[in-house]
């Protein structure tokens, strides 16, 4: 078929395999040309492995370190009529370049929330891997099922004490305008809490721990964001924040647990960049677009392969890596710098409607979440017809 991008809001409802290929093959030639990782991971559970951080993390790991990973994630197969999700596609552009370097490879496909792909995916580790020493806990959702109760709770991105307004960039519209978000009540917080909290990472690793399939040595990571003034308001003092601050208490419950095999568990404060997640947080958008423009004028802007990259090399598989006082690891210190802060700050208060395209990297941030899908890259005949059932042949059924 012939697969043009349809954007609804603030998604794509669609994907392009060529392109989702190409979007895979550019960070595995990043990867590749950095050299290897010294004394990096040999078997890695990517949790949320087939976009953003996490297929950058899949990607590092296996290019970077020659690692065995196994991936979860939730995506879209495609069928006769429509694509399949771009971490569908993601995922076989992966796969296609595993196998051709020789590297063991394998996927679940499913609610990673549930105690069944749990199981699932601690039979596979123990039966063709062996012992795990990284996981990777990168999830993104909605909503989750708790696996105990089966009470089903939903997040929300709100504030939190107070209504928050301020300038927003409509994406569909190309407007930058005012939005407006009503503070969250106390059981939107603590759902909120449930769904992208720390919980479930304690989860898995509880399961895995149990099951003997963890290393001696072994090491966690969990994602977040913390930013500074600006997305306070909406990200790091909202909701959401409230939830990443729980994978802190996780952290330090996860690592307890872990001390008798050595055991580390840590979070990760990464950049802000455009995501499938990101896109749908109100101001960040826009906040995005200034960033953009400032840190690619300094020359520091990084994309989730870079971060991930470095994290690898310079946070979890270095003697010296950056912490904070909370014990975090620390790769955002180049967008939260004073500097690059204060000028976005500025920009902020300057930028319009009119004057997106001079004040702003919108166009990067427009070609950036089209690249997430699959689209707009310039040498990929989006005219042509292409195949859409796209298998993944390491598919665990």
């Amino acid at each position: 078929m012939v697969i043009q991008p349809k954007i609804r809001g603030f998604i794509c409802t669609n994907a392009h395999p060529v392109g989702c290929a190409e979007h895979v093959n550019e960070q595995i030639a990043y990867v590749k040309a950095q050299g290897a990782v010294t004394n990096g991971p040999k078997n890695v559970l990517v949790i949320g492995a087939s976009t953003g951080y996490g297929l950058a993390s899949r990607i590092t790991a296996t290019f970077g370190s020659g690692a065995n990973t196994l991936g979860i994630f939730f995506e879209k197969a495609p069928s006769d009529n429509k694509t399949g999700s771009a971490g569908w596609y993601n995922t076989a552009a992966f796969e296609a370049a595993a196998n051709a370097a020789g590297v063991w490879n394998k996927h679940l496909n499913g609610d990673a929330f549930t105690d069944e792909l749990k199981a699932q995916a601690i039979e596979t580790i123990r039966s063709e891997m062996g012992k795990i020493d990284l996981v990777v806990y990168s999830l993104a959702a909605p909503r989750r099922k708790d696996p105990v109760t089966g009470e089903v709770f939903s997040s929300v991105l709100k504030p939190i004490g107070q209504s928050y307004t301020a300038k927003n960039l409509n994406t569909s519209k190309r407007e930058i305008e005012e939005v407006s978000v009503e503070p969250a009540n106390d059981d939107e917080i603590f759902n909120t809490v449930k769904v992208m909290g720390g919980e479930d990472w304690e989860r898995w690793l509880s399961q895995l721990d149990a099951a003997g399939v963890l290393a001696d040595n072994c090491q966690t990571v969990a994602y977040t964001y913390i930013g500074k003034e600006l997305t306070w308001p909406i990200y790091g003092k909202a909701t959401i924040g409230k939830a990443k601050e729980d994978l802190d208490r996780a952290a330090a419950a996860i690592t307890a647990s872990l001390a008798s095999k050595k055991g580390k568990a840590y979070v990760a404060s990464l950049k802000a960049l455009v995501t499938q997640a990101s896109s749908a947080i109100p101001i960040m958008p826009l906040y995005i677009s200034l960033l953009y423009r400032v840190m690619k004028e300094e020359g520091t802007h990084e994309g989730c392969i870079e971060q991930i990259n470095g994290l690898f090399r310079q946070g979890l598989y270095s003697a010296t890596p950056t912490l904070d006082e909370a014990g975090r690891l620390r790769m955002d210190g180049k967008e939260l710098s004073d500097h690059v802060q204060q000028t976005v700050k500025d920009l902020w208060q300057q930028v319009t409607t009119e004057n997106i395209d001079t004040l702003t990297d919108y166009v990067g941030y427009h070609n950036e979440f089209l690249r997430l899908f699959g689209f707009g890259y310039q040498h990929v005949d989006y005219t042509a017809d292409v195949e859409a059932l796209v298998p993944l042949q390491n598919l665990i059924n």
